[in-house]
């Protein structure tokens, strides 16, 4: 069987477990959880990276520095995964979606402007795919309207736009690592705090409510609980486990990239015939080739290439169910304009098997598969 995913693992892992256990601090904000911050502020020239339980609850602490209060709006895109959601509509917002560009996948910028009103408070995005949505005409639209900008970067770690890494461009950036991530701690994430003025409460929301972060760091003499918050911080054990892999990180990322380039070389030709559709990678954008997905004819091509597949051991998979066509979404939100592209675009897209490691042989075997599929 070739796996959809493996979740990514370089061999120090157990042994960097091992140091975290043996330190004796295996609860969170230690040496590991310091390297990983550390490393990411560095190599994307964040201002303040801070590891969480996962990229939900990076969204989560997003949304709580956002501090919308009942019936404030969020726009974002329908396709998306549902936590891009409910971090939101956890703390009372109301959802306003918009149609995605046939092209990234990504939220359609020129939809944005005519969705906002005067509830409007944050645009959130999701860079699918790792693929950077268009960021000078969102954030021209969020400083002309007095708006915050989140971004979904759970798939963008190492991708990005003009130059500037994912999630370090908006006022918040949230990772995920994810198993199925390209990066990964089993559960985890980061938050990205890229106007400073956030950054103290930001800690404080991330240790429960309390200035512990302060404390530690000297500047009060004891801690208490001084705001709302909740316990996202992650074990040591998970910090471990990705320093493995951040040591390894364009190693991995060049691996990705390789397979990611075969499979749109293999289907360069079925893509001139029009058969199907290939991933576009915009010119400002330098991708992390977190997937490689095909676009059929309709969902019924799709469903039939899925079986196809799985007949052949191959695991292949479709997403997202737009969010406004879902019970929580048709409940918490409402779709601004015209869904041109996001129900049909979605219905079209099979992601192919692509993961660290992925090897020529099995590769072959998922490129010959989808050939065969289409009679070539």
């Amino acid at each position: 069987m070739i796996c959809f995913n493996v979740p990514p693992c370089t061999g120090n892992e157990m042994k960097y477990i091992g140091e975290a256990i043996a330190s004796r601090k295996i609860c969170g904000d230690g040496q590991f959880t310091r390297r990983c911050s550390e490393w990411l502020e560095k190599r994307f020239d964040a201002h303040k990276v801070l590891l969480t339980t996962s990229g939900t609850t990076a969204l989560d602490m997003a949304s709580l520095l956002c501090e919308l209060q009942p019936g404030d709006e969020v726009i974002l895109p329908s396709f998306t995964f549902s936590s891009s959601a409910t971090a939101f509509v956890n703390y009372g917002a109301r959802l306003v979606f918009v149609d995605i560009r046939p092209d990234t996948m990504n939220i359609d910028e020129t939809k944005i402007e005519a969705a906002i009103t005067d509830r409007t408070k944050v645009i959130l995005v999701m860079h699918y795919a790792g693929v950077a949505c268009e960021m000078d005409t969102i954030l021209d639209i969020a400083r002309r309207h007095h708006l915050l900008v989140v971004e979904d970067a759970a798939q963008g770690v190492m991708s990005s736009y003009k130059g500037k890494a994912l999630g370090t461009i908006g006022d918040f950036g949230c990772y995920s690592f994810h198993e199925t991530k390209n990066y990964s701690m089993g559960e985890g994430g980061a938050v990205l705090i890229n106007n400073p003025a956030y950054v103290e409460r930001a800690e404080i929301l991330r240790e429960k409510g309390t200035n512990r972060a302060r404390f530690f760091r000297g500047q009060v003499d004891k801690y208490t609980w001084v705001d709302i918050g909740d316990s996202f911080l992650p074990s040591e054990l998970n910090a471990a486990y990705l320093w493995a892999q951040l040591e390894l990180a364009d190693e991995i990322n060049n691996d990705r990239l390789r397979s990611w380039q075969r499979y749109k070389d293999a289907f360069a030709d079925l893509a001139a015939q029009g058969r199907v559709k290939l991933p576009v990678i915009p010119e400002d954008c330098v991708q992390n080739a977190h997937m490689f997905y095909l676009k059929c004819r309709d969902l019924s091509e799709r469903t039939a290439l899925i079986k196809y597949l799985r007949e052949r051991d191959i695991l292949a998979v479709f997403h997202y169910v737009p969010l406004h066509s879902a019970p929580a979404g048709l409940r918490f939100g409402r779709f601004a304009g015209e869904d041109r592209y996001t129900t049909a675009e979605s219905d079209r897209l099979v992601r192919l098997p692509l993961y660290y490691g992925l090897t020529k042989e099995d590769q072959d075997r998922v490129i010959t598969a989808v050939r065969d599929f289409y009679g070539v």
